[in-house]
């Protein structure tokens, strides 16, 4: 089979090499797809620089969620059968940048039917993140204001959905007129370009003075630091990730005077403290999805070829909504 691998960790451009492997074979608990469809997501960036929390052993295949079609069960597996369509997290170092993979069968879930295979393929890592982000980790209210950074990225856009679908105000905020243009399709009430404008003006504006109810933070940096300045008497800054490079250092004496709540998410320990947790996501998830109340907004559909240019481009900022690799 056909798979891009990772030997020397570098830029996704020069790191990632399309090779010829040996097929997989599922194990006891496990079951083979065939690749559907694959998501970039920024872990796979940070995977090939050698900059993720996981470090699998060289080489490696990124790919961390994808839609497939099973076509091998393992010993002991229940719960699926050949031919079944599943969306869910392969198992590195073999990801789902290639044409079969392996996943365990806790991990994978039945596809939505009223998804396509790029939609359903998306509808793993962002849409869990920014749901156990919302609803777990805070409660988001139906008129409450949440403001989204990075609202055209793939956390971030699902963020953006299950907002509105909560019954949220939402504010999103991009990084140029193309995701702008992308988050007004997503559904937020207002968006902002940070390349023009400053959103903590704009952001009290729209609240009247109050502020961000939640804000939802991939970036880090300085989009965490004026959140600070327009987050809401008893509001919650979830710290999602540090896309943007840089690691703030809150100052707690703020969040004192100001009472407002700092709040971290790491979704991948669910898989160890509380698997059940991730399965009863998914249920809502799919019926949200079903509803017609969520829907990734796939905005690419590339072949297996344009995995290293295209991920090399989610590394830079430079895409748009989400990208989707098709074998």
């Amino acid at each position: 089979m056909k798979a891009w691998r990772v030997h020397e960790l570098g830029e996704p451009r020069t790191a990632l090499h399309l090779e010829d492997v040996p097929d997989s074979t599922a194990g006891p608990g496990q079951v083979l797809v065939r690749v559907l469809a694959a998501p970039a997501n920024f872990p796979d960036v940070l995977l090939c620089r050698g900059e993720y929390q996981i470090k699998p052993p060289l080489p490696f295949t990124p790919g961390v969620e994808l839609c497939g079609e099973v076509v091998a069960v393992g010993d002991g597996v229940t719960r699926f059968a050949v031919g079944d369509r599943v969306i869910g997290n392969p198992n590195l170092p073999g990801g789902g940048f290639a044409e079969m993979a392996v996943m365990d069968e806790v991990n994978t879930f039945a596809a939505p039917p009223g998804l396509d295979d790029a939609e359903a393929s998306a509808l793993s890592i962002g849409y869990q993140t920014s749901w156990f982000a919302l609803h777990r980790r805070t409660q988001l209210k139906p008129g409450e204001t949440l403001l989204v950074h990075a609202a055209a990225g793939g956390v971030g856009s699902a963020a953006v959905q299950l907002g509105k679908a909560a019954g949220a105000k939402v504010i999103g905020v991009v990084g140029g007129a193309d995701k702008a243009d992308y988050c007004r399709r997503l559904g937020a009430d207002l968006v902002i370009d940070r390349r023009t404008e400053d959103f903590v003006p704009l952001v009290k504006e729209f609240t009247g003075g109050r502020g961000a109810d939640v804000v939802y933070d991939p970036v880090g940096g300085d989009a965490y630091a004026k959140s600070t300045k327009c987050i809401a008497f008893e509001g919650r800054i979830l710290i999602i990730g540090f896309a943007g490079g840089t690691i703030p250092t809150p100052g707690l004496n703020h969040a004192l005077i100001k009472n407002y709540s700092i709040i971290g998410l790491h979704w991948g320990l669910y898989k160890q403290y509380n698997q059940q947790a991730i399965a009863d996501c998914h249920e809502e998830l799919t019926r949200l999805a079903e509803s017609g109340a969520i829907k990734p907004l796939i905005s690419e559909r590339l072949s297996l070829a344009d995995v290293a240019d295209g991920i090399g481009r989610l590394g830079d900022g430079s895409t748009v909504g989400r990208l989707v690799f098709q074998p």
